[in-house]
C-alpha cells in the first residue's frame, strides 16, 4: 500500500509546479467548477500509477492543477464509488495520495437525495455530520500506522472553521444554503420511498452513494474536511416519483452558480 501511494505521489509531483494547498473533489454533474481554474495542468488518471478509472457519466477522469481565488488547487474531476465494484481501499486511494502530496485541506462535493421536508431540488446543503451505512468500512483490516491511528476520532468529521466560513460567504453573496446530515448508502439503485423514509427516521437530511469513505480516510490522516451537497431529488414514504441519473445531472447543473460562488468563497477565505 505505502509503495503504491509513493509511486502515484512521485508521478504527480513531477507534473506540478508547486504543492497544492487544497484538493477539491467534484461530484456528479459538478464538473463546471473546473472551468474556474486558471492556467490548468491536466493529469489523466490513466497516466497515474495505481490510480483507478472512472466508469460513471458526469465524472471525467483526470486531475487538474491550477489556481482559484489565488489558492493552489488540485481538482479531482471524477471520483470512484464502491458500487462500481471497487474496493474501499481503491475508492479512497486518491485521498491517500493527496495526503502524500502534502495537502491538508479537502473540499468535497456530491449530489444527493433530500429527505428533509424543508428541502427543495437545487438546494445546496453544507454537511455538518454523516451516518455511515455502507456495507464495508474503509479502515477495516490491519492498520497502517504510518498513515494514521487504529481508532479515529470522528467527533468533528467536518471542519467547523470551514463551515463558519461557508456560512459567512453565503451571507455575503446572498446565497440560500442548508445544513444537514448526509447518509451514505451503497447504491447504485436510487432509494425506494420506504428507504428514503428510513434515512429521515434515523436522522438524515440527505442520502447519497459517495463521500463518507473519503471523509473517514481523510480524518484517519488528520486532514481538514469540508463538503457541500446539491439536493438533486426528493424522497420519502409519501413521495414516489421516478428518479434518473439524467435528472440528477440536470439538477446539479441548475445549482452550479451557487455552488461555484460558495466554493470560491471558501477557497479564498480558507
Amino acid at each position: 500500500m505505502l509503495e503504491r501511494i509513493k509511486n502515484a505521489v512521485e508521478y504527480i509531483k513531477k507534473r506540478l509546479p508547486e504543492q497544492p494547498e487544497f484538493v477539491v473533489v467534484l461530484g456528479s454533474g459538478l464538473g463546471k467548477l473546473e472551468n474556474e481554474i486558471l492556467d490548468p495542468i491536466v493529469i489523466p488518471y490513466q497516466e497515474i500509477p495505481n490510480f483507478p478509472q472512472v466508469t460513471v457519466e458526469g465524472h471525467k477522469g483526470h486531475l487538474v492543477y491550477g489556481k482559484i481565488e489565488g489558492k493552489k488547487v488540485l481538482m479531482m474531476a471524477g471520483r470512484f464509488h464502491y458500487y462500481e465494484g471497487y474496493s474501499m481501499e481503491e475508492v479512497t486511494f486518491p485521498m491517500r495520495v493527496f495526503k502524500g502530496l502534502g495537502i491538508e485541506k479537502v473540499i468535497l462535493s456530491n449530489a444527493s437525495g433530500g429527505v428533509n421536508p424543508s428541502f427543495q431540488v437545487g438546494d445546496v446543503m453544507i454537511l455538518k455530520d454523516h451516518i455511515n451505512m455502507m456495507p464495508e468500512h474503509p479502515l477495516r483490516g490491519k492498520n497502517i500506522d504510518e498513515l494514521g491511528p487504529r481508532f479515529v476520532d470522528m467527533s468533528k468529521p467536518y471542519d467547523l472553521d470551514f463551515i463558519s466560513i461557508a456560512e459567512e460567504v453565503a451571507k455575503e453573496k446572498n446565497l440560500t444554503i442548508q445544513k444537514g446530515v448526509y447518509v451514505g448508502l451503497q447504491g447504485p439503485t436510487f432509494e425506494t420511498p420506504a428507504e428514503y423514509g428510513m434515512v429521515r427516521y434515523i436522522g438524515g437530511d440527505a442520502v447519497g452513494m459517495s463521500t463518507v469513505p473519503e471523509v473517514i480516510v481523510a480524518k484517519h490522516m488528520n486532514m481538514r474536511v469540508f463538503c457541500v451537497s446539491v439536493i438533486t431529488d426528493l424522497g420519502g414514504p409519501e413521495i414516489a416519483f421516478p428518479v434518473s441519473h439524467e435528472e440528477v445531472l440536470n439538477a446539479a447543473n441548475t445549482a452550479m452558480p451557487s455552488v461555484i460562488k460558495l466554493m470560491k468563497g471558501v477557497l479564498e477565505k480558507g
